[in-house]
Order: C-alpha cells, then sequence, then structure tokens
C-alpha cells in the first residue's frame, strides 16, 4: 500500500527491485520546453508561447505549454469520453470495430506521426487531432443532416465543436482554429498542425473504415481497386505506411504539407470506393434516416421541455431554446439518445437504428 522505501524517509518506489535511473537536476518546465521548441522545429511551424492566445486570458503553466494544456483539457472533458459512445460508421459496433473516440485516438496517431518527420509542433497537431470531433452528434454524420433543420447558419461538426461543443475549455486559438477547418471543404486552417490534421484525418477515416467493413462482411479485400492495391497495398497498415510517408516526402520536397499525385489519386479511390460500397449502401442509408428521424424527435421534444434541459436559462425561448436543445441532444452517446427514444418519444425499439450487434 505504502510502495517501497529506498532509505529511511527519503523516497519511496513502486517496486522494491527497480534500478531505473534519469540524470536529471531539476524538472524540465514550460520556460525550458518553449525553448526547445524555438529551437528545434522547423520555420513555418507553430511555437507555444506564454498561456496561449485564448478567449479568456490565463495566467502561463508552470510545467506545460499551453498546446500541452489544451491536449489535456481535450482528453479530460466529458466531451471527449462521450465520443467513445457515438458512431463512426456502424451503429451499435462489435468490439473490434471502430467508435468517434478510436477514431480521434487513430488521427492523432497518424498526425504525430506526420507533424514528427516534418519537425513541427506534435503536440498542438495531436491536440487538434484528439479534439477535432467532439462535435460531432450521436448516429455518425448523419446528425448533420438532423441539426441542419434547427441550425440558421446549418450544422457542421468542426465549427460546432470549436464553437460550442469545447468552448467552455478556453483552448488555444490555435487548437480552435484546427478543430474548426479539419474538415477540406472549410477554410484552410491558419497553422501547418491544422493542415497535417486535415490530411491525417482522411488518412485515418479511409483506411480504417474499410478495415472494419471488411470485418463486417460489407466488402471483401479482392474488391479493392486496383489503383489502391498497387499504390497503397490491400491492408490498413500498408494504406497508413504509404500516405504518411507520402505526407512527409511531400512537405519535405516542397514546403508545402500535401502528397504526391499518384498517392493522392490512390486516397482518393479509397475514399470513394468507401463511399459508394460502404458509406451510402443501402443499409447505411437506412440507419442514416432512422438516425435523423429520432434526432429531429428528440430536439422537438426538448424545445417544448426546457426544463429537462440541464443548466438551461429559464429566459430561453425562439431560436435559442432550440439551439440549447440542438447542443443538449448533440452532446449525447448513441444509446443515451436512442433510450430517449423510446422513454420520452415512446418509440418501439424496432423502429430505433439497426447496426451490427442490435437487429441486424
Amino acid at each position: 500500500m505504502r510502495g517501497h522505501s529506498l532509505s529511511q524517509d527519503a523516497l519511496v518506489r513502486a517496486h522494491a527491485d527497480s534500478d531505473a535511473r534519469v540524470g536529471l537536476t531539476e524538472p524540465i518546465g514550460r520556460l525550458a520546453r518553449e525553448e526547445w521548441e524555438a529551437a528545434t522545429l522547423r520555420p513555418g511551424a507553430a511555437l507555444a508561447s506564454g498561456a496561449g492566445y485564448r478567449a479568456v486570458e490565463e495566467e502561463p503553466d508552470a510545467e506545460r505549454t499551453c498546446f500541452e494544456r489544451d491536449r489535456d483539457r481535450i482528453v479530460h472533458s466529458a466531451a471527449f469520453r462521450r465520443l467513445a459512445g457515438k458512431t463512426q460508421v456502424v451503429v451499435y459496433p462489435r468490439d473490434h470495430q471502430r467508435t468517434r473516440l478510436t477514431h480521434a485516438v487513430e488521427v492523432a496517431q497518424v498526425a504525430t506521426s506526420i507533424a514528427r518527420g516534418i519537425g513541427v509542433n506534435v503536440t498542438l497537431a495531436d491536440a487538434i487531432a484528439l479534439g477535432h470531433d467532439c462535435g460531432h452528434g450521436p448516429g455518425g454524420h448523419a446528425s448533420e443532416e438532423a441539426f441542419d433543420a434547427f441550425i440558421t447558419e446549418g450544422f457542421d461538426h468542426g465549427p460546432w465543436g470549436a464553437d460550442v461543443t469545447l468552448a467552455g475549455l478556453n483552448l488555444c486559438a490555435e487548437t480552435l482554429d484546427g478543430i474548426r477547418n479539419h474538415s477540406w471543404s472549410r477554410p484552410a486552417p491558419t497553422t501547418v498542425e491544422g493542415e497535417i490534421v486535415s490530411w491525417a484525418d482522411r488518412i485515418a477515416y479511409c483506411a480504417h473504415d474499410l478495415e472494419d467493413a471488411i470485418r463486417a462482411g460489407i466488402v471483401t479485400p479482392a474488391e479493392l481497386p486496383a489503383e489502391v492495391v498497387e499504390i497503397a497495398g490491400g491492408t490498413r497498415r500498408e494504406q497508413l505506411a504509404t500516405f504518411i510517408r507520402a505526407v512527409v516526402a511531400t512537405t519535405a520536397r516542397t514546403g508545402v504539407v500535401g502528397m504526391d499525385a499518384g498517392a493522392a489519386s490512390a486516397l482518393a479511390a479509397l475514399r470513394r470506393f468507401n463511399y459508394e460500397r460502404i458509406y451510402t449502401r443501402p443499409d447505411s442509408l437506412a440507419q442514416a434516416r432512422a438516425v435523423i428521424e429520432v434526432l429531429h424527435g428528440l430536439v422537438e421534444y426538448y424545445a417544448g421541455r426546457p426544463d429537462l434541459l440541464p443548466d438551461a436559462s429559464p429566459d430561453l425561448h425562439g431560436d435559442d431554446l432550440v439551439r440549447a436543445a440542438v447542443t443538449y441532444v448533440g452532446g449525447m452517446t448513441d444509446r443515451f439518445a436512442f433510450d430517449r427514444a423510446e422513454e420520452f418519444l415512446g418509440w418501439e425499439s424496432s423502429r430505433l437504428p439497426r447496426g451490427i450487434g442490435r437487429g441486424a
């Protein structure tokens, strides 16, 4: 219970037989880390500075850089934890299929691999990647179409994540910008690290969604386009290695975060295959329609019952009330949302989205 003492009252170790030693005279704090960044990162990399540029000013942390604080805040947030219960591709995934949480971790792995290879700020890339999907609602991308009906400017999970879901964390402007603009349909991120996450997200979901679909029996490896197999291989491992190395090599050669035309064509072919054979197959479209119907019903229900919205002001009316309902429903996990549909909307379980492991 107390650990193991090396000498009387000197220090306590976790293991009685530990002989691990490190040559260190003092902790490596924020200032030393910022100096290391300035001395070693490539020109164009984002540099941490003090407390960072935040909506609400903060005192710098003694130990961590501003981007390290952002990463810690995202990882410890409820929004990040709830990604474990949100659909990536398949509602009610089996044990080895992705959720939004595992997708975020895998995007972070791809992004940090690229950032290290290029020599830019690994911590910022990591923070953006881990937070990039926190704005997603339950039920996958169908939630965006569902919430579009209630949000005047339209619902986009990137801006929603940065400006609504994670707003209370007071993250740095660079982190929020990368989260807000990681999708290719958005304006370009302002940092190299944000651009890296845009590529990492696409690389990760193309390779991983394919792997999940193969495991689920939706497609077979033999059906992959020849261009994909010839350039990037037929397995997730080969594809990730090919695409990561392509971004690193192209960026090192040109100074622009991008991919050579051959690898980019293979990635586009893989994404097109996934859309045609996975995302828009009849079962997926039926799943999406059911998700949209659930979420429409829940938003309308909570907008009519503001007393059930946690921390909602009694003065909320009109569009503000609807927005509060979208915020609450958007934060739900799949299971919580579908359970509320049964409890509050009176839905039969047979009417709910069907996925592998439930009613399929």
